[in-house]
């Protein structure tokens, strides 16, 4: 072995002992969810053995018990439908609205940009009585349609103003030759724009999608129904009562509400750093 292949050795060594801590930060909540998810309750609550693996064998009657003895399936697919309605009401909102705002010169756009982002800052607490009472108007109480309502005014500022930014790194030249070609305007963002910002479209998409799979506060206070709530606040008002915590069938329906977010993620994460990456350089 030459020297310089022990150098490269070392330092090969040094960047994965550097990493191997948050690599292990990243993947022990994974790992635990599962171990947890599949372990008999009387393993789990012995705490004279080792806890990071299985000592009676593992089993599924924790699924069993969510699937059975709760309205799971309904909680997941009313989190998915309000998932993708609240991704193509922001995209068809976000796209228009960011487009006009950074290639229209339309007088104060750059401050209503900025404006629209600082929305997004507003604490949900304090837009939590107004839209108390549009919900209430629209007649949408204890259904998960007042969320399609609700989440929008989040989503859509926010998306907005990262849309904007990658609308303003494409050249006018690109859109001039589209409409030279015969295009019109919306035919020209269309055809020629829209392919060129998929990795804005996949950020903002990501964005939206988690906010409706993650979010409490709206859900629980908006949504009263057991067969209308979503799966957060579901799992936690059937799986926790008082001081007693159904920790198996938790991290189950944790390992089945986290791995479809962690695919998309996943199957995105190239559209996702690069558009981060356009989005500050503008």
């Amino acid at each position: 072995m030459t020297p310089r292949t022990g150098r490269e050795i070392l330092r090969h060594l040094l960047v994965y002992a550097g990493l191997a801590p948050f690599v292990v930060i990243a993947v022990f909540p994974v790992f635990w969810m599962a171990i947890t998810a599949f372990k008999e309750d009387a393993d789990l609550y012995r705490m004279d053995q080792f806890p990071f693996w299985f000592h009676t064998g593992p089993t599924l009657k924790h699924f069993w018990f969510l699937f059975t003895h709760t309205h799971f399936p309904v909680w997941f697919v009313n989190t998915t439908l309000l998932a993708i309605c609240l991704v193509v009401i922001t995209l068809v909102t976000a796209v228009p609205a960011a487009y006009a705002l950074a290639r229209l010169r339309l007088p104060g756009a750059g401050n209503l940009g900025i404006a629209m982002f600082i929305t997004y800052l507003v604490p949900p607490t304090v837009l939590f009585l107004p839209l108390a009472r549009v919900v209430g108007a629209l007649g949408l109480f204890d259904s998960w349609w007042a969320l399609v309502v609700v989440y929008p005014t989040f989503t859509i500022p926010f998306c907005t103003w990262i849309l904007m930014g990658f609308f303003k790194t494409l050249p006018r030249e690109i859109e001039e030759a589209a409409w030279l070609d015969g295009c019109g305007l919306v035919s020209g963002v269309v055809r020629v724009v829209l392919p060129l910002t998929g990795h804005g479209l996949a950020i903002a998409a990501i964005f939206t999608f988690t906010l409706a799979m993650q979010d409490v506060l709206y859900a629980a206070v908006y949504v009263g129904p057991r067969d209308q709530m979503t799966v957060t606040v579901g799992v936690a008002m059937a799986l926790i009562r008082g001081d007693i915590y159904y920790w198996g069938s938790l991290m189950a329906a944790a390992l089945l509400v986290g791995l479809p977010v962690a695919i998309l993620y996943n199957t995105f994460l190239d559209h996702f750093i690069r558009g981060l990456t356009a989005s500050g350089a503008s």
